[in-house]
């Protein structure tokens, strides 16, 4: 019989694990603290906790790490950790520092099955949706093995923002990731604020309504095209759900939402939704002058090539120039720092190993990615 892994419960499903086992809720909050704020595995170190139950946990339940399958650390800081999930299926998880934070991009699933024309991981197709234990393992193994190598004290935070932009669209691992995430923002956990918490979606728009009651933290929309029939050959999910109807869906998520606004993130490709028509049309969408308006702030990223995508980085003169029309607009906009490409860490590289179901490879190969003008709408 395998044993409970404990990295699968928020606070309040610990609590009902622990009640199981004829233990009073204090007592998951003294575990919950030993494992996410001290990094133990170990139940004989948690002197605070009756011998009795130490034991009794030692016989049902577990703090199941990840194994690690590498490390590479960039010339910049970045580190990228491989974990193997079994069955020939690995995810990455990557630690980017700043002056002023330190952000851990953090996998929902090993793959990707939304298939964006411009990500690798989505070349790679979909394998399965990681658990709520897998994906908080990441955060845990990266918080407390940073705490080590910096020599911090157990009160030292390394991670203060977390995003789930790594492998996988989150919201399609939706019941894993709403755990995870509470946990990450309990106070008896990591603690982190809602507005340092932030998922990434392709826009699965009955997940954002639900997210907005059930656990809001700040959003990022992978928008990536101004128009719809753009858009449906970048991101195929728009196909199901279209920008009108995502649109509208983020206007009533900020009615909750931490922050005041939705990050909309565009990945800048040659020729293909880089030209000033189409930062004209995006403006049209984002700005007030379309019935959808959302306050939002825009974020260009620069793409990073892979070989099976057939497309191009915009040059940096165009990207500057796109962005000097949303600005010169009044909408905010920033260009994100390419940070470990040099290990494949950086936007749109991670691949970790995924064994595909999804033939993923092979049906990209068959479809040309059309250069669209501006204007034109499915």
């Amino acid at each position: 019989m395998s044993k409970v892994n404990l990295l699968d419960f928020d606070l309040d499903g610990l609590a009902a694990y622990c009640e199981g086992l004829g233990e009073k809720r204090f007592r998951a909050t003294q575990l919950f603290r030993w494992i996410h704020q001290r990094g133990a595995a170990d139940f004989g170190a948690m002197t605070d906790l009756a011998k009795a139950l130490r034991d009794k946990l030692g016989g049902v339940a577990e703090v199941r790490p990840l194994p690690v399958a590498a490390e590479q650390v960039s010339a910049d800081g970045t580190i990228k950790w491989l974990f193997d999930v079994g069955a020939g299926n690995a995810v990455e998880t990557v630690f980017i520092p700043e002056d002023d934070r330190g952000t851990l991009c953090v996998s929902s699933q090993a793959g990707c099955a939304v298939g964006c024309r411009f990500c690798s991981t989505g070349h790679q197709g979909f394998s399965r949706n990681l658990s709520t234990g897998e994906i908080l393992a990441q955060l845990w193994y990266a918080e407390h093995r940073l705490r080590e190598r910096f020599a911090l004290s157990a009160g030292e935070r390394v991670i203060s923002n977390v995003v789930m932009m790594g492998m996988g669209e989150p919201l399609q691992n939706y019941s894993a990731l709403v755990p995870a995430l509470r946990a990450m923002l309990d106070d008896h956990g990591y603690g982190l604020s809602r507005r340092r918490v932030t998922v990434s979606t392709s826009g699965v728009v009955p997940m954002i309504d639900r997210l907005r009651e059930d656990c809001p933290v700040a959003m990022a929309v992978s928008l990536h095209a101004p128009n719809d029939g753009l858009r449906d050959e970048l991101v195929p999910l728009n196909r199901k759900y279209p920008l009108h109807e995502l649109l509208e869906a983020c206007k009533r998520y900020l009615q909750k939402a931490p922050r005041d606004f939705i990050t909309f993130e565009y990945c800048m490709l040659d020729g293909v939704n880089d030209t000033e028509a189409h930062a004209q049309e995006l403006l049209a969408l984002v700005n007030g002058r379309g019935e959808h308006h959302v306050p939002c702030k825009l974020n260009l990223i620069p793409f990073n090539p892979f070989p099976s995508s057939g497309l191009t980085r915009s040059p940096r003169a165009t990207v500057l120039a796109f962005a000097k029309v949303l600005q010169d607009a009044g909408v905010v906009t920033t260009i994100r720092k390419t940070r470990g490409d040099d290990i494949d860490a950086a936007c749109g590289q991670l691949a970790g190993e995924v064994q595909d179901r999804t033939r993923a490879g092979e049906r990209m190969k068959r479809v040309p990615v059309p250069v669209v003008a501006a204007g034109r709408s499915s």
